[in-house]
């Protein structure tokens, strides 16, 4: 049985790999907290220099929204593999799932709300 450390560990290691594999561009950071029945996924600078250029050159709402729209939409299609990989590591479904992306910092929040809390041992 994994303690919560490796559990948070683990989660950063698949998310990171998933950016860089299907997203194009892996984070500089990032760091996940298993709190309760919440497993909350924070990744800084994640922007790919496309999207930076895309959202400056743009007007703001327009760019911001463009990139939200496309962001959003590979998100959910990926939605099920996401699933997958938390069941995976913390052995507890995955009851929703919500995320959304700062233009402005290039940082990604991802909440996965569980169907429970998940075993860990203590350290």
């Amino acid at each position: 049985m994994k303690t919560q450390g490796e559990i948070e560990a683990a989660i950063c290691e698949a998310m990171s790999r998933f950016e860089r594999e299907y997203m194009g561009r892996g984070p500089k950071d990032c760091h996940a907290h298993l709190l309760g029945d919440l497993l909350v996924v924070r990744l800084r600078d994640i922007l790919t220099a496309a999207e930076r250029h895309l959202v400056t050159t743009l007007p703001a709402e327009k760019g911001r929204d463009l990139l939200k729209q496309v962001r959003s939409q590979l998100i959910e299609i990926a939605r099920p593999a996401l699933e997958a990989m938390v069941q995976d590591i913390t052995g507890v479904k995955v009851r929703s799932f919500h995320h959304d992306i700062s233009t402005i910092t290039g940082e990604k929040v991802v909440i996965f709300a569980l169907n429970e809390v998940p075993a860990f041992r203590e350290t």
